[in-house]
């Protein structure tokens, strides 16, 4: 019984506790929704408030913008009435200038009517009163005035004859006497040595018994030296000496510098002969470009192309009635520039000029045309002054008309009429053997020609190709026939047609 009740008191117990529980957690949660409620209404109120207050800064920043606007436009309506005002008076400014410009033009316009009429009035009495001195003199205007003419002239015809005749005996002597001080001046301050050029070169020998070999097993060694430079070799009884004989001073050259290869190498053979004389042509080219460059130098020519100073150092092989080509052009520059000075010209294209007179000589065997013509080309493929290529085309004209061209012509006779400047004979026997060498060349088919032994052989190779055997037996007669035909020449010329094939291979 007591444990039924002290159950049930717990049970009681328990129901009261949670019947209490349940009380007490529902009036906390109440109190906290209650709480929420309040903070959330709080939010609610401040953010309405916020709103409030931006609705009405915006509306007044609105309001201020707008007040600004309309008081930018209101000055732009001043700012465009001034400028309209100002344009109306300008306009009005302008249409009264106008008004008198219109004005005064109407005056002047009357004015030259006035003057017109004045002028043809007087232009009527003119021709009045001249008609009244024809009716009186029975002359007409022409007719007076040849007759006035007439009279001054043979009154005044003897003085003036005197008068003329004078004049001109004056200033010839005048100027013959000014231009014979500047040649002689001139001729005084450049000083040169003159050596007319030889058609044969002397090539020592350590021994006689060098000429046998230089000979060869029955002449091949000579043979092919005299086929391979176009060269004749004299070998006479001259101890220790052989002469090589040829019309061009390049060929020669060439010749001598093989020659004397060969002797100093010492293995005189065909094979080898070929290759001393491709090595002496490599060699002369640079002989050749060394010249140029140091005749440039002294004169002190800049600026120049390298292929301009290598045409320059050919003029060191290149002779004109035996007088040696580079030599004359650099003493011609001399002169033409001392001349130039005497004369208050520029001395330095004077001197240009001089010396590149007689370029075109440098490639006139090789070119058509005249060596003006060619210097001429060729100075103005290389850009050189006006001055220069007219100096070089019209040095042997009558009467240049540049003074620089008169001056260069004046050197250039100076230079050439030296006495043992130069020799008519040494000339006239290139030009003969140029002759021979040209006529032959011509042929079709026709690789080199030689003209050798002082003109009387003409040794002509022809491509083995292009030529065969009959055909260089015709050859050998045509060209016979032509220099029969076409040139002049004393006792007879001997003409060898050669054709040769060569094969050549290589074991590797």
């Amino acid at each position: 019984m007591t444990t039924f009740l002290l159950l049930a008191l717990s049970i009681g117990g328990l129901v009261v506790g949670a019947i209490a529980g349940y009380f007490y957690r529902k009036q906390v949660a109440q109190v906290t929704a209650n709480s929420a409620e309040a903070r959330a209404e709080k939010l609610l109120n401040e953010a309405k408030n916020k709103e409030q207050e931006i609705l009405l800064h915006a509306r007044e920043k609105a309001i201020k913008v707008i007040d600004d606007a309309k008081y930018d436009e209101e000055q732009r309506r001043k700012e465009t009435s001034q400028i309209q005002a100002r344009l109306e008076q300008r306009e009005s400014l302008f249409d009264k200038k106008l008004l008198e410009f219109e004005d005064r033009k109407t005056r002047l316009q009357q004015k030259v009517e006035e003057i017109q009429a004045i002028k043809q009035r007087v232009d009527e009495a003119h021709e009045k009163a001249m008609e009244k001195l024809q009716t009186i003199s029975n002359y007409t205007k022409e007719e007076a005035k040849a007759e006035l003419f007439q009279k001054i002239e043979d009154q005044t015809k003897e003085d003036l004859v005197v008068r003329i005749m004078k004049l001109e005996r004056e200033n010839s002597e005048t100027f013959q006497h000014k231009a014979s001080e500047i040649i002689l001046t001139s001729i005084q301050r450049c000083a040169s040595d003159h050596s007319s050029e030889t058609t044969s070169t002397a090539v020592a020998l350590p021994s006689d018994e060098m000429k046998g070999r230089i000979i060869g097993k029955d002449g091949r060694n000579i043979k092919t030296i005299e086929k391979m430079t176009g060269c004749e070799l004299i070998i006479d009884d001259t101890p220790d000496m052989i002469l090589v004989s040829g019309f061009s001073p390049i060929r020669r050259r060439v010749c001598q510098i093989a020659l004397e290869k060969l002797i100093k190498d010492g293995r005189i053979q065909p094979a080898r002969i070929e290759e001393f004389i491709e090595e002496a042509k490599r060699e002369l080219a640079i002989d050749i470009r060394n010249a140029g460059e140091e005749a440039v130098y002294k004169l002190g020519i800049t600026g120049l192309d390298p292929k301009l100073v290598s045409i320059v150092g050919r003029l060191k092989y290149r002779t004109s009635y035996g007088q040696n080509i580079l030599n004359h052009s650099m003493e011609v520059a001399y002169l033409s520039g001392l001349i130039a000075e005497e004369l208050g010209v520029d001395a330095a294209k004077a001197k240009k000029a001089g010396f590149f007179h007689d370029i075109g000589k440098a490639v006139d065997q090789e070119t058509q045309g005249t060596h003006p013509e060619i210097g001429g080309t060729i100075l103005r493929k290389f850009g050189l002054d006006e001055d220069a290529q007219d100096a070089a085309m019209h040095h042997h004209d009558d009467k240049p008309e540049k003074l620089i061209t008169q001056i260069v012509k004046a050197a250039d006779a100076i230079s050439g009429s030296r006495v043992g400047a130069r020799r008519d004979t040494y000339e006239q026997y290139v030009a003969r053997l140029e002759e021979l060498e040209k006529t032959a060349a011509d042929f079709p088919g026709v690789e080199k020609v030689y003209a050798i032994q002082a003109g009387r052989e003409v040794r002509v190779f022809v491509k083995p190709d292009a030529v065969d055997d009959y055909q260089a037996y015709n050859l050998a007669k045509d060209i016979a026939r032509r220099i029969e035909n076409e040139l002049q020449y004393p006792g007879e010329i001997r003409v060898m047609v050669i054709r040769e094939s060569r094969v050549i291979e290589y074991a590797k």
